[in-house]
């Protein structure tokens, strides 16, 4: 890394934690909170490269968390490296030509994935998901996931429609999502595992079947804001700083 990299590094760091914080609003499921702010990382990894948004993504999430519940071991099991991981996949993809039918694959591979995640605890084990969501029926999940889940597929057709251009990086936000999500949600499960108590971020074990519910949660939650705020920031940075474009790289091109 060039001494700029280090720099750009800490801004996207300090950006994540304090926007983060910010607007994360307090909502949190099954201790996974909404987290919009990473479209931010995301931004740096296409602008920089993947080491960049991967290495600030992790050290800003690490403040967040410290931040948020104080707990760094927490943060180095399920919020370091699924950070760190996806917005390198991201950084990597983001500036690889990629046709139409990658595009239209991955996305089905991500609908897939998301809707059997789906069925298979609230449907197959609809009382033990029930209780372990703290009551809400096995409907009232149904309809909130696949309501973000429609609106993630809306998302990644109406960007690769409106920006076509930008396909490489539709494609590495579903794929670093979706890798990250995956990380994340084993994580937090096995780490409720080990590191419950009554004064800890855990009082209980989670039950496994809620790894593909918080799975879906960080996946559907998050790659809206990734793909429709990030391609016009993007290139509004491209424009404003011409320098930042990568060479090789056909993202932003008017």
């Amino acid at each position: 890394m060039k001494a700029a990299d280090i720099a750009v590094i800490g801004i996207c760091a300090a950006l994540y934690a304090v926007v983060g914080r910010l607007t994360d609003f307090g909502v949190t499921f099954i201790g996974v909170a909404f987290w919009p702010a990473a479209v931010i990382p995301a931004i740096f990894a296409a602008l920089y490269g993947p080491w960049v948004g991967g290495t600030g993504a992790a050290i800003g999430i690490f403040a967040r968390d410290m931040l948020f519940h104080g707990d760094p071991l927490l943060s180095l099991a399920a919020g370091v490296p699924p950070n760190f991981i996806m917005f390198f996949i991201i950084g990597y993809i983001s500036h690889r030509p990629i046709g139409m039918k990658k595009l239209t694959l991955g996305a089905t591979i991500a609908a897939v994935v998301v809707s059997a995640g789906l069925l298979l605890p609230t449907l197959i084990l609809p009382a033990e998901f029930t209780a372990a969501t703290g009551g809400l029926s096995t409907w009232v999940i149904v309809a909130i996931f696949v309501s973000t889940v429609v609106l993630s597929l809306v998302a990644i057709a109406y960007a690769s429609r409106r920006w076509p251009k930008w396909r490489g990086y539709a494609v590495g936000s579903i794929i670093g999502q979706g890798v990250g999500a995956v990380i994340l949600s084993v994580a937090v499960w096995g780490y409720s595992q080990l590191f419950f108590s009554a004064a800890g971020y855990f009082k209980e074990p989670l039950p496994v079947l809620l790894i593909p519910a918080i799975f879906i949660w960080t996946f559907a939650t998050e790659i809206p804001f990734v793909l429709l705020v990030g391609p016009p920031v993007i290139k509004a940075c491209y424009n404003a700083f011409p320098s930042l474009r990568r060479k090789g790289t056909k993202n932003g091109d008017t």
